[in-house]
């Protein structure tokens, strides 16, 4: 397969996921349901209520954070008379899209090295997605891209506005509230040879289910016999296991063998940099020429549609990451986030069993990263919100970032009694 991109044909190809038929209104905005929950929280007027559906780091107060080293950047920037509030090029900042390539892809990176990769500053990792996703229907020979049954539900949307045709394959199994890793490995062998793959980097959203890393390695050779075309989603480098290099692992297994790839990035999880929308689309090529031809492709996508990116955010990014005092300090803050996550799952999960609530819980502390698929159904949801004004999902996902050590009790509780009788 060529990357590029020197065909303006499309091949059309009609794909069957063996998986049930999805209807409209099967997979809703997580954002518009996120609203409904934030609503009726603030509507209660009750003194225990929980707001579990936030999709937004919290400290253990409950409250937002700006990290120190975002802080020290700031100031920094402040600082340099020198700097100007002119437009960026339409690619963004050059020393922020180097950086970022780096980060994701390690700094070794043999891709890097040969001048074979792209990369573009983004309005975070949205409008990455939807960069990558108009830049694909306007110039790649495929517009089927396959996204993961149950995925973030923007995804949908972003895909389907940019003229690529989405379809579905397995991934989520409620019966053991894992991976439904053979369901996956035959809906990637049943694809068009071609097809588009959205892969979750770590922490899958909204299930907190990712693949091992045997797992990967056989995706990867599957998607590679197949010449699918991968195309990450990297929301939470760091933010899972608090490790940079860990948790961008499976793009680098990706990106080591020569093969191409597609990468969303976004700094709005692992620099609490939610406000600034700072991402980076980063395309692996084939060959150095090939990349060239990319980025002049990527200008005419950006061009109309935002003309050019914000400079604020990426500055504050490319100040931390060249900067080893601040990068140190960054991680070591990343790591805190990503320890204090993981502390509440286990929290949960002891609180659980030292209820003795029928059912294995041990998804709470298998999962990874922010959410997690509790396993609950949409009327023990009801029930937990009328009794205990606890807030969630209908489907059951929680947000661990919303937990804390004197709330967890109370959720423990509020499971305990809807599992036990409560509906």
């Amino acid at each position: 397969m060529e990357f590029f991109f020197c065909r303006c044909f499309v091949l059309v190809y009609s794909f069957k996921v063996k998986t049930k038929k999805m209807n409209d209104g099967d997979f809703e905005f997580w954002i518009p349901k996120m609203k409904k929950v934030t609503v009726a929280y603030n509507k209660d007027p009750s003194p225990i209520k929980m707001n579990l559906g936030v999709g937004a780091y919290r400290t253990e107060e409950g409250k937002p954070v700006v990290l120190n080293a975002v802080r020290k950047a700031e100031q920094l920037l402040v600082n340099d008379v020198s700097r100007v509030k002119e437009y960026l090029p339409i690619v963004g900042l050059a020393e922020f899209n180097k950086l970022s390539a780096k980060l994701i892809l390690g700094a070794d990176s043999p891709a890097i090295q040969q001048n074979r990769v792209t990369t573009v500053q983004c309005l975070s990792g949205t409008g990455s997605l939807r960069v990558g996703g108009e830049f694909l229907a306007k110039h790649y020979h495929e517009r089927t891209i396959l996204i993961p049954q149950p995925t973030w539900g923007n995804h949908i949307k972003v895909f389907n506005l940019s003229g690529l045709n989405v379809k579905f394959y397995r991934y989520y199994d409620p019966e053991t509230r894992g991976l439904n890793f053979q369901g996956l490995l035959e809906d990637f062998e049943s694809a068009p040879s071609g097809s588009i793959v959205l892969l979750h980097a770590c922490a899958h959203n909204p299930t907190g289910v990712d693949p091992t890393p045997d797992q990967w390695d056989q995706i990867k050779q599957l998607i590679r016999s197949k010449s699918l075309l991968p195309f990450f989603d990297s929301a939470y480098q760091g933010f899972a296991s608090g490790s940079l290099d860990a948790d961008a692992q499976p793009i680098r297994m990706f990106a080591a063998d020569g093969g191409e790839l597609l990468v969303a990035q976004s700094y709005a999880k692992n620099m609490g940099l939610y406000g600034e929308r700072v991402g980076a689309l980063t395309i692996v090529c084939k060959a150095a020429d090939v990349a060239s031809r990319v980025e002049s492709q990527l200008k005419l996508v950006i061009r109309p549609m935002y003309s050019n990116p914000p400079i604020h955010g990426a500055s504050i990014v490319a100040t931390i990451l060249r900067d080893r005092n601040l990068y140190d300090e960054w991680t070591v803050e990343l790591k805190a986030m990503a320890d204090r996550i993981i502390s509440m799952r286990q929290q949960l999960f002891d609180a659980i069993q030292s209820r003795g609530t029928p059912g294995d819980w041990s998804h709470i502390i298998k999962q990874i990263g922010m959410f997690t698929f509790t396993g609950l159904n949409s009327q023990q949801v009801a029930f937990m919100t009328k009794e205990y004004h606890i807030y969630m999902t209908s489907d059951g996902r929680i947000s661990m970032a919303g937990l804390s050590s004197r709330t967890v009790p109370h959720l423990a509780d509020a499971i305990h009694a809807a599992v036990t009788g409560g509906v």
